[in-house]
């Protein structure tokens, strides 16, 4: 059985997880920030998206709800790929399937795995900062066709 996470335990009964919580813009949900790093290899960056710190009605979320959030979250932004990602790693000719993803797209990506690091946003006000993961290509678990911003993070 799964149970959600506080940021949906929080909410009214009946409501939608978004009705409160509803982000601005992708903007704000993927700030605009580098990384500090590119891709070597086969390995994909993908920026992961910032938790909500207050909601739109001024509710301060607690700490602990943001940092599940963060840490739980599964929707990333991707930034860059390296040269050999989706990639024969003999001939380096792309797969023929071609690129599973290309830089802007948004993916859905392992809870665990990949080399994370987090970065500073300069002048934020609702997040502080900004987590990046490193993924080999092969780990990311497929693209979102509909608003990366509806899907919500899960505890199991």
């Amino acid at each position: 059985m799964t149970k959600t996470s506080k940021l949906l335990l929080a909410e009214p009964p009946g409501t939608s997880p978004r009705s409160s919580l509803d982000y601005d813009s992708l903007a704000e949900a993927f700030p605009e920030v580098k990384a500090g790093l590119r891709p070597f290899g086969s390995k994909v960056l993908v920026q992961i998206r910032s938790p909500m710190k207050q909601t739109k009605s001024g509710f301060f979320l607690p700490d602990e709800t943001v940092e599940t959030e963060r840490w739980n979250t599964q929707v990333a932004k991707v930034i860059a790929l390296g040269p050999v990602a989706f990639k024969n790693r003999d001939t380096l000719q792309t797969w023929p399937e071609g690129e599973w993803v290309k830089p802007g797209m948004f993916v859905r990506c392992p809870i665990y795995g990949g080399d994370r690091w987090e970065v500073r946003v300069p002048g934020a006000e609702k997040y502080d900062t900004a987590l990046f993961v490193i993924f080999n290509d092969l780990d990311l678990v497929g693209e979102i066709d509909g608003d990366p911003l509806e899907m919500v993070a899960y505890l199991k």
